[in-house]
Parts: C-alpha cells; structure tokens; sequence
C-alpha cells in the first residue's frame, strides 16, 4: 500500500509508521489523517509484525491541525457532511488505539494537540529530553476531541488532565515523565535506539497472549469512554461557530494573547 504522507517501514517483526510531512512539521490535515487510519488499520492481518513505532520524520513528531489547511472544494458541504468530516479524527485515533500489536510512540520537538493525541492511542511513550506536549486547543476557543480526552485521564488523572488540557500550556518532558504521561525520556540521539529496545522485548513474548492482554486492559481502562465522548465532535461543531474561535484563529496568527468574551 502506498501512501504519500507517511512511510511504513519494516523491520523484521517490528514496524514504524512515520508521519512523513516535515516541512508543515508534521501538521495534521484531512489526507495524512485518512492514510494514518489506513495505515493502522492495514495491521490487522499482518501476522508477522508484533510492535509498531509511531514517529515523526524530521525536527518534530507533529505540530498538531494544520490550521493553513484548506478543504479543497469550492463550495460549503452540507451541515451532514461536515459532521461526518469532523469524525475523521475520531475515526483515526480509533485506528490506532485497535491495532492488535504493541504500539509504542517515540516523541521527538513538538508534540501538540492531535500531535499529542497520538502517542495517548499507543500502548507506551518514549520522549525525547527536547520534546513538549500539550493540547492547545482551549487557546483557539475550542474543546479537545477525537475521543482523546479520556486517553490524556487514564494517564496521568483527572486532575493533571484538567490542568493540561483547561490551560492549554505546554509540557516539557521531565513534567511528562514526572506525571505518568511519558514512561521513559531518554536522550534526543538515543530516542530510536530506546524505542527499539523496548519494541524488541515486547516483540520476543507470544503473541496471541500480548495482544488479548493489551485488548483486555483497554477494554477495562476504557469502558465508558465511547459512552461518554460520542459527542465530542458535535461539542467541537458548536464551539468553531462561537466568536470566540474566531478570536483565537486570529490572535494565534497575530501572535498575541486572545480575548476572549464568552460569545
């Protein structure tokens, strides 16, 4: 399967998907999304590979929405449509977090907003002793989606995730590693070599064991999840058509602090 913005590359029983588009910084837009949840859902019948490494090519793993990225079509879909465009993100982190194998992300530069959302859908974290994490989407005037919230409480609780994701600030990697969030850091020319460590141990146990037990324990951790955040989408819906959102696209292009009234 080819793919034009990430890169699939095998290694005996383990396997990295690299998100492939270092000049926007990796910035997520509609066609990268759709390949990543190709790309993991293409997992399923490959009996061979045991762990996949999610990274990032160049100086960072993923800056986050492409804020610069247009929809490409000339007219304005109907309401129905943009519902279902907006599950995208959803649909993808989905992907990633039912891939049957061991999933490990390694976290280089910036890692925010559906860039941090991400490594949450991996089984572990490895970060880079340069890397920062956050989800800035509060500072844009809307809620964090594509069912990730309960993702960032499973790791690091209620409280710390309120704190993340209410302020919007970004993380360095002694914070993540302190809270939970990351389970190693490591320096910035040893990240691959850790993640192949630990992707290697993981690859040496029997498979059909590995995989029920991680599907067991996502199923425990997770079980109202879906209950819970089936709406986060719509809740995004609404928020993009507040003035509010307005303000914090245009602040954050400005480079100033938005001003935010509540409209």
């Amino acid at each position: 399967m080819d793919f034009e913005f990430v890169k699939i590359e095998k290694h005996d029983q383990i396997a990295v998907l690299k998100l492939n588009r270092p000049d926007r910084l990796n910035a997520l837009h509609g066609p990268i999304m759709e390949e990543i949840e190709q790309a993991s859902k293409s997992f399923l019948y490959d009996e061979k590979t045991r762990v996949v490494i999610f990274a990032g090519e160049g100086k960072h793993f993923s800056a986050g929405a492409d804020l610069k990225a247009t929809g490409g079509g000339d007219s304005r879909p109907t309401r129905l449509l943009q519902r279902r465009h907006a599950g995208l993100g959803a649909r993808m982190i989905r992907s990633i977090v039912e891939i049957n194998q061991v999933t490990i992300a390694a976290v280089q530069g910036a890692a925010l907003g559906g860039g941090a959302c991400i490594p949450t859908a991996c089984d572990f974290r490895i970060g880079s002793n340069d890397c920062f994490m956050g989800y800035p989407e509060v500072n844009l005037g809307i809620n964090l989606q594509w069912v990730a919230l309960p993702l960032c409480v499973h790791l690091i609780g209620p409280a710390r995730a309120k704190r993340m994701v209410m302020l919007g600030n970004r993380e360095d990697a002694d914070t993540l590693l302190n809270w939970g969030y990351l389970d190693e850091v490591v320096e910035r020319d040893q990240l691959m070599d850790k993640v192949f460590e630990m992707a290697e141990e993981y690859a040496r146990r029997p498979p059909i064991a590995v995989q029920m037990i991680k599907q067991s324990i996502n199923m425990i951790s997770s079980a109202l999840d879906q209950a819970i955040m089936h709406m986060d989408s719509d809740q995004n819906t609404l928020s993009a058509m507040t003035e509010d959102r307005t303000e914090g696209i245009k602040a954050f292009f400005e480079k100033r602090d938005a001003q935010f009234k509540g409209n």
